[in-house]
């Protein structure tokens, strides 16, 4: 009975992973408020009926795509603001990161670049809410640098901020770069350099923050 239960809830969640995938296709060209639910079963294979088994909607499945692009990301994230290494060490490591991580996942960036101020609230606000919580894993690895000393909660919160919207733009002009017709090294070269720059800039603002 066990076994037969185990193989049902594994075809389960292949099916749901199916129509996630299938989503994240079809929404290489479409934002989520166009996307309908036959179009993704229709991709899939499966009935209609069968999308909600899995999902209440399709802004339902929107929230999903979005813990899948995002929640694996904490680890990573915390990474780039670590107080090992010098400023120029974290900075070079941050652009790395990012840049291999669009490589390797340029839907799930493309998909969160484009719901973010989307049209699908429910959507809208599960990238807000995982954007808040990586402002405040940021913060707490801030806080452990000695450099942190004397900055107040607020300004910390504020600093964490603008590291991980920049995360956002860079992983953007990362994926133009990576899909312009003219898509070349030296233009993702230039990105990285960019990226680079404005890192520094902040971090130049955060070294003279209390001045």
């Amino acid at each position: 009975m066990s076994h037969t239960f185990g193989i049902r809830q594994a075809q389960k969640q292949k099916t749901r992973q199916a129509l996630l995938d299938a989503a994240l296709r079809l929404l290489e060209e479409q934002s989520l408020s166009s996307l309908g639910l036959r179009e993704v079963t229709r991709a899939v294979g499966v009935a209609p009926t069968a999308f909600y088994r899995h999902f209440r909607s399709t802004a339902d499945l929107g929230v999903a795509l979005v813990d899948e692009a995002l929640g694996s990301l904490h680890p990573m994230v915390r990474t780039t603001v670590s107080s090992a290494g010098d400023s120029e060490e974290r900075i070079t490591r941050a652009v790395g990161l990012i840049a291999h991580h669009v490589d390797a996942f340029p839907a799930h960036v493309r998909f969160i670049a484009r719901e973010r101020h989307g049209g699908v609230q429910p959507v809208r606000e599960a990238i807000r809410a995982q954007l808040a919580r990586f402002a405040q894993e940021v913060k707490t690895e801030l806080a452990k640098d000695p450099e942190a000393a004397g900055w107040s909660d607020d300004d910390l919160l504020m600093l964490a901020h603008l590291y991980v919207d920049q995360m956002l733009i860079t992983a953007s002009l990362f994926l133009e770069a990576q899909e312009a017709p003219d898509a070349s090294e030296e233009e993702r070269d230039r990105v990285a350099r960019l990226a680079t720059r404005q890192l520094r800039l902040i971090s130049v603002g955060r070294h003279h923050w209390h001045d």
